[in-house]
This record gives structure tokens, sequence and C-alpha cells, in this order.
């Protein structure tokens, strides 16, 4: 893969540990208090690292294409995962206990 260079221009390091880097230090839980929903905040995200992105962009070629495929089918697994657990735990939350040792009239 190629190696970019990050904003500071003082080191160089691979587009994804730079992506994540950046994505790790967005403040998207502020844009989620404020009401924006998971679509907006990415939005945001890609404005404020625009010209940066582009750079990056500018440099890939077909690994980091394939790696950039891979990366999306593991965050759609995860997506799935966070799902079904917040689908167990509202089931959970639904079930009734009910009491078979009263007498029935």
């Amino acid at each position: 893969m190629k190696k970019i260079i990050n904003k500071s221009n003082i080191e160089n390091e691979l587009w994804f540990s730079w992506l994540t880097r950046k994505l790790n230090s967005y403040e998207a839980f502020k844009d989620f208090e404020s009401g924006k929903n998971p679509e907006d905040v990415a939005e945001s995200f890609i404005s404020v690292n625009r010209n940066a992105i582009s750079k990056v962009l500018e440099k890939f070629d077909e690994e980091d294409k394939y790696t950039l495929d891979q990366f999306q089918k593991l965050t759609e697994c995860e997506w799935h995962v966070f799902r079904i657990l917040k689908l167990q735990l509202e089931s959970r939350n639904k079930v009734r206990f009910v009491d078979f040792k009263k007498d029935k009239k």
C-alpha cells in the first residue's frame, strides 16, 4: 500500500491508519447529541477533512481499493453484530414472567 504524508507533514503513515486516527479523534457524539443522524455526521467528517481525503484518494491504487472494500465489509459486519445485540436486549426486556402456581378462576 502506498503511504501518504499526514497533515502535519512530519511523518508518513498508511492511509487507513490516518483515517482511523482521524475518525477516533472526531467528536461525533457531540453531533449525535445535537440531533444529527449518522449520515450527517459522516458528511461533516468528510467536509472537515476534505483536503486531506482528496490527497489520499489521488494516491489510491488497486490494493488500496481492495483494502477499503474489506474495511467496509468489516464495518457492515460490526453494524449487524451491534444491531443483533440491541435486538436481543430489547427482546429480553419484553419477557414477561407468568406465575403458573396461581389458581385460575
